[in-house]
């Protein structure tokens, strides 16, 4: 009886996307052979878990919470959640909801952990709710005039609505103008290297969907009133899970998945040209550490950035509008400083217990427009296990939105940190005589964004189409600015499209366009 071929399936990037793509394909391995292409030496992405020290860095946070169901049973699969407390639940008396016959986070590795979520926002030296709400502290800490100016003003933005050309009139129109100039305008400003009147309304939609005061203010009364309702807006949402050792524990669990499927993982594979012949995608050629190397395929999947994708391809007859569009696809880049220290100088005034008291954070995001810095993160608070000594000293994560081959970009490690440093002090969160550690970690394209070239980018879409072998997946693969689970989704229908021999790829660029929030149940 005659074998019948596999196809074979080059799949550019392990990152959620490219991973959970050879994961879903491996799973027909009598059908597929399959290649998963890592430039780096780590496996995740930008939800890679970095080592140093014994200490481990998230890069950019990663909340495990999904409104799929599909995602968070391919999560609870792979890591069951936790059936006894961890760490500091238990010295704490903390108590969290446990699964029968879940694993112990102390005796074993492989377990998600299920963690408190708060993140609040630091302006002018005082806390406030991420995202803003309408307690006693609130009006405390902006005080009675600007309560009084604030409370106004969304009346007046909810009567005179602006046309939603822009991000800034995005968030005029759901928390009026003098919210949106405390704890939007110079965050996004940070972020994006724009003001938010030069961005696109998209991403506004992509990331505040369904949020607004009045979304607050429902919220707030159903609390009140002890009203139970089906969906919660992702803001408010309570607990997420969370691996033992951070995100990139997964992915690499997921990677062995697949490489036990019969995937075979590549890394320092570089994609640097992309073949093409009569509208299908033929090979890609790649640097590698036995030098260049061609590899062939019927079918290929990219989460590369699609800037650099259609860059690089090579062989067919190139839309030269299309590539302009493509060449103008903007990015943001990111830089991570880790910083070890003994103790921080922010009090914690909650009444959540932490080790070492400590603030309960795990994400603070800075409104100052006097300093660079964008967020903090406290990785003490997303897992005890990420911090060698979780007891006696605090291992945050500084957070820096720039540009590749700008002047932060291109600071040394030491200059990095000090810089680093001074802000934090400037800021009134630690003395200098603090810090015992440090690690810097860059990040290229993290941010995919949301205007110049970017208002044609649906010709990029339908040019990419064209390709019946071409499948694109992921946060860069889309030009999207999707979640992790969103990422996933993508690698999840480009398999499923695969393994139905389907080349329609609207399922694909459908992922993450719904107007409710991400984390809405």
């Amino acid at each position: 009886m005659e074998t019948k071929a596999k196809k074979k399936v080059v799949i550019i990037g392990a990152g959620p996307a490219g991973i959970t793509a050879a994961a879903e394909l491996s799973k027909h391995s009598d059908d597929f052979d399959i290649t998963l292409l890592e430039e780096s030496q780590q496996l995740g992405g930008i939800s890679r878990t970095v080592r140093y020290n014994g200490n481990r860095m998230d890069i950019g946070g990663h909340r495990f919470f999904s409104k799929s169901e599909e995602v968070m049973n391919w999560w609870k699969e792979l890591m069951p959640v936790q059936g006894k407390n961890s760490f500091d639940d238990e010295l704490l008396g903390r108590e969290k909801p446990l699964e029968k016959g879940g694993p112990d986070p102390e005796t074993e590795d492989v377990v998600m952990l299920v963690r408190e979520r708060v993140s609040r926002i630091y302006y002018d030296r005082k806390f406030f709710d991420y995202p803003v709400s309408l307690k006693p502290d609130t009006i405390k800490n902006m005080g009675f005039l600007t309560t009084m100016k604030a409370g106004l003003s969304y009346l007046y933005s909810c009567v005179f609505k602006k046309p939603e050309t822009n991000l800034e009139n995005f968030y005029i129109n759901r928390f009026g103008r003098v919210l949106y100039s405390m704890f939007f305008e110079g965050y996004t400003e940070k972020l994006w290297g724009r003001h938010p009147r030069e961005i696109s309304a998209d991403w506004g939609a992509q990331r505040v969907k369904g949020l607004s005061i009045m979304a607050v203010l429902k919220d707030m009364f159903k609390k009140l009133f002890h009203i139970r309702s089906g969906k919660v807006e992702t803001s408010l949402i309570e607990q997420f899970w969370y691996p033992k050792y951070g995100p990139g524990q997964l992915w690499e669990l997921a990677c062995d998945k697949a490489v036990q499927g019969g995937a075979k993982l590549c890394k320092g594979y570089r994609v640097k040209r992309v073949l093409e012949e009569n509208k299908r995608i033929t090979a890609v050629v790649c640097d590698t550490p036995e030098g260049e190397r061609i590899i062939e395929g019927d079918i290929f999947i990219s989460s590369m950035p699609v800037k650099d994708l259609i860059m690089s391809m090579q062989g067919g007859d190139m839309c030269q509008k299309v590539k302009k569009i493509a060449y103008g696809l903007p990015y943001r880049d990111f830089v991570t400083v880790g910083l070890l220290v003994d103790k921080l100088k922010l009090k914690n005034l909650t009444a959540k217990k932490t080790l070492g008291n400590i603030v309960p954070d795990c994400w603070i995001y800075v409104q100052d427009k006097g300093v660079k810095l964008g967020r903090i993160q406290i990785f003490n608070n997303w897992s005890p296990y990420l911090v060698k000594d979780p007891e006696h000293t605090v291992w945050i994560g500084l957070e820096y939105f720039c540009a590749e081959g700008d002047e932060f970009w291109n600071m040394s490690a030491e200059e990095c940190a000090d810089f680093a440093i001074s802000e934090l002090v400037k800021m009134g969160v630690i003395d200098r005589g603090n810090v015992l550690d440090f690690h810097r970690e860059r990040v290229k394209k993290a941010y995919p964004a949301y205007f110049d070239t970017y208002k044609y980018f649906d010709r990029v879409v339908r040019f990419l189409n064209k390709f019946p072998n071409l499948y694109c997946v992921g946060r860069n693969g889309q030009h999207r600015y999707n979640n992790m689970d969103h990422s996933m989704l993508t690698g999840i229908c480009a398999a499923r499209a695969i393994a139905e021999g389907s080349t329609d790829k609207s399922a694909l660029w459908s992922v993450n366009t719904e107007k409710e929030y991400h984390e809405t149940k």
